[in-house]
């Protein structure tokens, strides 16, 4: 994830190591792996499962998607030659890698990390819809201002330093925004319509810069004004995909959701006001199939035992 020197004379196709990729995916993978075979059997009572294989789907696709996306030869791309790949990097740093990474995260697991002092507090006034959506899109907006953008991609150790923090920042903003949605922790989730009217607003955002990169006039990020233009896509081009890439594929994953959310509420809605008998009758309700049959002494015996009401006007 640390940036690489601008070599647009070079072949953009030729393999570059990014051994620091491999380190982190591994260590990740590591540390999971050791998390749920040696912690998680202490930590979950018996008889309960320490990881779901939702769990381990989620983090086995978090865990390839980081990989994809930080590594050759997209990470290259992106930093070298085209913003709209660096774009593509982004929205799989920001939408796809952090939810995955929360759904493969059991409950006991995040209460381990977070515990339930002071940075438990600060995580969950952090995740309130408000303050996360506020910070996520603030990082966002931030990492699209021309100066860093330029000098995170130059061929420095700052530089490099610089483009690490912004995909750190983008990351972990992104972990608290999607808490309220899918996190562990029960009490950090908001309702279904909080979901969806959360999610619409994220999407609102990004028009923003999306709109700026598409109608802009000129280079508005010079460190991509190389002269090797890759698949003959042009400055302009590149940019107005980036916008693109930007307000309709973020835009189109978050109404998705809000869509999918949206359905699981009116299957909600509906079996929770459904009136109807089911199609079966109760056993207890079937003529000769009650399990003590009610007979006319029954009813009388009843009658005589009950205390007459007393009436106050006499």
């Amino acid at each position: 994830m640390v940036a690489q020197t601008n070599n647009w004379n070079l072949n953009p196709w030729d393999f570059v190591a990014h051994p620091e990729v491999w380190l982190l995916v591994g260590f990740l993978t590591a540390a999971y792996v050791y998390t749920v075979r040696v912690i998680g059997p202490k930590a979950v009572p018996v008889g309960q499962p320490v990881v779901t294989r939702r769990n381990l789907y989620a983090f086995g696709a978090a865990m390839a998607l980081l990989w994809v996306s930080s590594d050759w030869p997209v990470h290259d791309i992106s930093e070298d030659y085209l913003y709209s790949v660096h774009m593509v990097q982004h929205m799989a740093l920001s939408f796809f890698i952090p939810p995955l990474a929360l759904l493969a995260t059991p409950a006991w697991l995040m209460r381990i990390l977070i515990g339930d002092g002071g940075l438990y507090r600060a995580v969950r006034w952090l995740t309130r819809p408000v303050a996360a959506g506020v910070v996520f899109n603030g990082v966002a907006m931030l990492t699209h201002i021309p100066l860093l953008v330029n000098a995170s991609v130059g061929d420095g150790f700052w530089n490099g330093a610089l483009h690490y923090g912004l995909h750190v920042a983008v990351v972990v903003t992104s972990l608290l925004m999607w808490m309220p949605v899918v996190g562990p922790i029960e009490e950090f989730r908001i309702g279904l319509v909080g979901k969806m009217i959360y999610l619409f607003a994220q999407s609102i955002v990004p028009t923003i810069p999306a709109a700026w990169l598409t109608f802009a006039e000129g280079t508005v990020y010079t460190a991509y004004e190389v002269p090797l233009r890759l698949w003959g896509i042009s400055v302009a081009s590149d940019q107005q995909l980036a916008g693109a890439f930007m307000k309709l594929g973020g835009g189109i994953f978050l109404w998705g959701l809000v869509i999918y959310y949206f359905t699981q509420f009116a299957k909600d809605f509906r079996t929770s006001h459904d009136y109807r008998r089911g199609s079966r009758m109760p056993d207890a309700e079937i003529v000769g199939n009650a399990e003590v049959p009610l007979t006319t002494a029954d009813v009388e015996r009843a009658f005589a035992e009950t205390t007459p009401a007393r009436d106050d006007r006499d």
